[in-house]
């Protein structure tokens, strides 16, 4: 099976938070968002850490440093730095060698706070049992504008993942939705990082066409709805940054 390493996205800037801060940085109950991924990767048992960096890398890689001094961060960290901003597929590959050709690779988002670690050890072990190439973690949404929609065959096996931009109406009336957090296998993603391709609209990669490559290839793509909505909220303005003090404080 080998090991399960945890690759954390945290490039951006964020600019609708309006602040200078890196999104990530942003506090949620006095820690920032990206240290709770890290942890909810570690307990779902990562054995190391990847943090791809962007805007203003070395503020947070400092800040991420001093948590694992604090012991809040227990597994060992790798920085990687994507020097521009060309989609997900592309943070993704700049992490290649990390990756790697063994064992499983969990995807998250630093801006996704609520994020627990028995959630994704649920969606790992669901991986590791089911043979998947990749597994997506997807949520059940009485609204789902704006998200990639989940699409499945007349058995509920996954079929694909369809863009809101691409949605046909029976697509968009779809309810379950990507998070955009999963795990592949490693040497899956690897193979397939190497294919995809920025022949789109917006010129970028999307890691979500290496999921298309990987069951093209004949391996197996699983979706695991979330028990509570509120671990997939990502946080891109201060009134989510809000919402997610509130969540965590009535955790706490």
């Amino acid at each position: 099976m080998g090991k399960l390493k945890s690759l954390i996205l945290a490039a951006g800037k964020g600019t609708r938070m309006a602040s200078d801060l890196p999104k990530v940085l942003h506090n949620v109950c006095n820690k920032p968002m990206v240290v709770y991924a890290m942890s909810a990767a570690a307990d779902a048992g990562a054995a190391e850490c990847c943090v791809i960096i962007g805007y203003k890398g070395s503020l947070v890689q400092r800040e991420i440093e001093t948590y694992i001094k604090m012991g809040e961060v227990k597994e060992p960290v790798t920085f990687v730095e994507q020097k521009e901003q060309l989609g997900t597929g592309h943070a993704v590959k700049c992490a290649a060698d990390f990756i790697g050709n063994d064992g499983n690779i969990m995807i998250l988002c630093g801006d996704t706070p609520l994020i627990t670690g028995a959630t994704l050890k649920k969606l790992y072990d669901t991986h590791t049992k089911q043979g998947n190439g990749v597994t997506v973690l997807s949520a059940i949404l009485p609204d789902a504008t704006g998200y990639g929609r989940i699409i499945r065959d007349e058995n509920g096996d996954f079929l694909k993942i369809v863009e809101q931009k691409d949605c046909t109406e029976e697509e968009a009336a779809v309810k379950e939705i990507n998070s955009g957090m999963y795990i592949f296998n490693s040497e899956a993603l690897s193979v397939s990082l190497g294919r995809i391709t920025n022949n789109n609209a917006q010129g970028e990669y999307y890691l979500t066409d290496t999921i298309q490559l990987i069951k093209e290839a004949g391996m197996k793509v699983g979706a695991v709805p979330v028990d509570n909505n509120d671990e997939i909220l990502g946080v891109n303005t201060r009134t989510q940054l809000d919402t997610a003090e509130k969540i965590m404080t009535a955790r706490k």
